[in-house]
């Protein structure tokens, strides 16, 4: 009793710190912004200094030069929406979500910066709404001819938000426009549909999808809104960054110009969840703007019986209390839960953070809090460059340094050390995979977790990799080489095949990992590459190997689920570095029962066979 008591207690400290917050737009109080008292009015700093004689004014001059500077005015006075609860026409009076965004765009507005915010958003509290109307009030109340793009990922998504503009129109005051003779209304732009001119203000409003970027390319656009951009398709033909390099080509960075792109979480590795982590680390000329799900009004709840919810709370709403939300709102997401199929389906619904929005709302295989920690251990390698050695041999192999080179030293071979490397095959073009070569220390697993210490990654002909991979893992302590060999076994290269690459390899003398007696490298198929996928995920859960390579915990945050029942690098992503820590730890961690080969000699019928390559190679590196 004692406990609830004091929970009740900071419960009603927590409720009346949220009362205490005053909004009223016509009145100017809790409004954004520079405000000074004037009368019984909070109006704008920058509306004085543009009107000294503001009170010399009439009303009606008083109206119009308060709501070019005033947008939450504007909208609780001049703007109509559509209320959710009842369908009906109802003033615009922004809510606590809209209110902090409108907030960021006024402040840069006012900093004389151009508007630039990406929005990730949480469900049903008009951060669409928010963004057209505030480009309306551009339009109607600051600058003639100021055109306006509404980009979705859908022509309906697009045409419905361009509807809130007309629905401002049908009810808009009669007696603010000054152009009197030309009433404010819509007509298309020389019998084009999806381009409508704004009488009396000479605006052009261009409704597209990001299926047309070519068509944003033809207008002089000073504002742009993208929503719901984590949809937008990425094929061959239409990239979302083909629409945004053309929206940046043509909304200069000016004052008052506007781009904002907003989305629900569609997974990670999207273009939208990559133009967040840009914007969140400070990279993008984009201000950053989450919304979770207990800001918004709506979602919020009497609580009846407080020592019963509680009691019934789990750890995770234990935290949502603990990070300060109020008992109304856990009640509310306590009894919303049961109407989702599990949790994450919730969190995806109703994030409480953009990392749950994003890896909730996907179909990621790594948890991302797992990748999180994993990404703990990565830095930028001590050396770039590339290993030399004799030609087609594993002699006089020495590192050779170079600021763009392929290879990654995390660190440098160490006497006695026992080092395992693992190679994922891919093509040569820059179009096909990468080729990957994964060095791991795996020095006394009972007490040391493996850890990743140099990597190679780049495009190369086959019969070179194979070399390339010899003289890193000799370099490494004659390390055991672990070829993935599924791409040398299944078809022949146009230059070499796989049976002649692992013959030289063994011919050489190279610690190759044999599977069994018969057969050399590590051939996944559908049974085991469930295996070591679900081996590196328990790997990566448990902190159970240390990474280096920023680019490895990159690929595994794009590693999806796919409908099939298997696992794949998400469109427009590789997963040839994870592979090689799928392959390496499944060996050295689960796989003991392999034997490393004694250097054999070559038979004559293996002689024959090599001769008859169109490479024909010196297996020990003899000149």
């Amino acid at each position: 009793m004692e406990e609830i008591k004091k929970v009740l207690e900071e419960n009603q400290r927590r409720n009346a710190l949220l009362q205490a917050v005053a909004y009223d737009p016509v009145s100017g109080k809790g409004c954004a912004g520079p405000r000074v008292l004037h009368g019984t009015q909070w109006l704008p700093q920058a509306l004085l200094d543009e009107c000294p004689h503001y009170d010399a004014l009439s009303p009606l001059e008083q109206q119009r030069c308060r709501v070019r500077h005033d947008f939450e005015y504007w909208c609780a006075t001049c703007a109509t929406v559509i209320e959710k609860t009842s369908g009906r026409p109802v003033p615009f009076v922004l809510n606590a979500p809209q209110r902090r965004v409108a907030a960021e765009m006024e402040r840069q507005r006012l900093a004389h910066m151009p508007v630039r915010i990406i929005m990730l958003k949480a469900r049903q509290w008009g951060g669409s709404t928010l963004v057209q109307m505030y480009m309306a009030w551009m339009q109607l109340v600051r600058h003639k001819g100021w055109n306006s793009l509404i980009c979705g990922h859908l022509h309906q998504t697009s045409r419905s938000i361009k509807g809130m503009y007309s629905l401002l129109l049908r009810h808009y005051p009669p007696h603010l426009p000054t152009d009197e003779d030309q009433p404010l209304a819509f007509r298309n732009f020389e019998g084009a549909r999806d381009v409508q001119v704004l009488t009396g203000r000479e605006c052009q409003v261009i409704v597209g999808t990001a299926m047309s970027e070519d068509a944003v390319r033809g207008y002089n656009l000073a504002m742009a809104h993208l929503t719901e951009v984590a949809f937008w398709p990425n094929t061959r033909k239409h990239s979302p960054h083909d629409v945004m390099r053309a929206v940046n080509g043509t909304v200069g960075r000016i004052e008052d110009s506007v781009i904002v792109l907003e989305s629900t979480a569609n997974g990670v590795g999207d273009f939208f969840h990559t133009e967040w982590l840009r914007a969140e680390a400070g990279r993008s000329d984009k201000t950053p703007i989450f919304v979770p799900w207990y800001e918004i009004e709506i979602y919020r709840s009497p609580v009846d019986d407080a020592e019963k919810l509680w009691a019934e709370m789990d750890e995770y709403e234990h935290k949502l209390w603990d990070n300060g939300l109020t008992l109304e709102m856990i009640q509310w997401y306590h009894d919303k839960r049961p109407d989702s199929l599990s949790h994450a389906s919730m969190m995806a619904e109703f994030p409480t953070t953009a990392t749950e929005a994003f890896v909730c709302s996907g179909n990621a295989v790594f948890a991302l809090e797992h990748l999180d920690q994993l990404r703990h251990n990565c830095f930028a390698p001590l050396m770039c460059g590339d290993v030399e050695g004799d030609t087609r041999s594993v002699r006089n192999v020495h590192f050779v340094p170079a600021s763009n080179g392929l290879l990654k030293v995390w660190k440098h071979p160490k006497p006695g050390e026992r080092y395992v490397a693992a190679v994922d095959i891919g093509g040569r073009s820059d179009r096909a995979d990468y080729s990957v070569i994964a060095v791991l220390c795996i020095t006394d697993l009972r007490n040391h977790r493996p850890e990743v210490v140099a990597q190679w990654r780049g495009h190369i002909d086959h019969d070179l990799l194979a070399w390339k991979a010899a003289q890193i893992a000799e370099l490494y302590n004659h390390a055991l080489l672990i070829v993935e060999s599924n791409t040398w076994e299944s078809h022949e290269s146009k230059s070499i095949n796989g049976e002649f690459l692992l013959t030289m390899l063994r011919g050489a003398g190279v610690n190759l990992y044999q599977r069994d007696k018969q057969h050399s490298g590590f051939h996944t198929d559908v049974g085991n590459k469930s295996q070591i996928i679900h081996h590196l995920i328990s790997c990566v859960r448990d902190q159970r190997y240390v990474e280096h390579d920023s680019e490895a915990v990159d690929e595994m945050m794009y590693y999806e689920n796919q409908p099939n029942g298997g696992f794949g690098a998400r469109s427009g992503h590789h997963d040839d570095i994870l592979i090689t820590r799928a392959i390496a730890l499944w060996v050295v961690m689960i796989d003991e029962g392999y034997q490393p080969p004694q250097r054999t000699p070559i038979t004559s019928r293996d002689k024959q066979y090599l001769i008859g390559e169109p490479h024909q190679l010196n297996l020990w590196g003899d000149t």
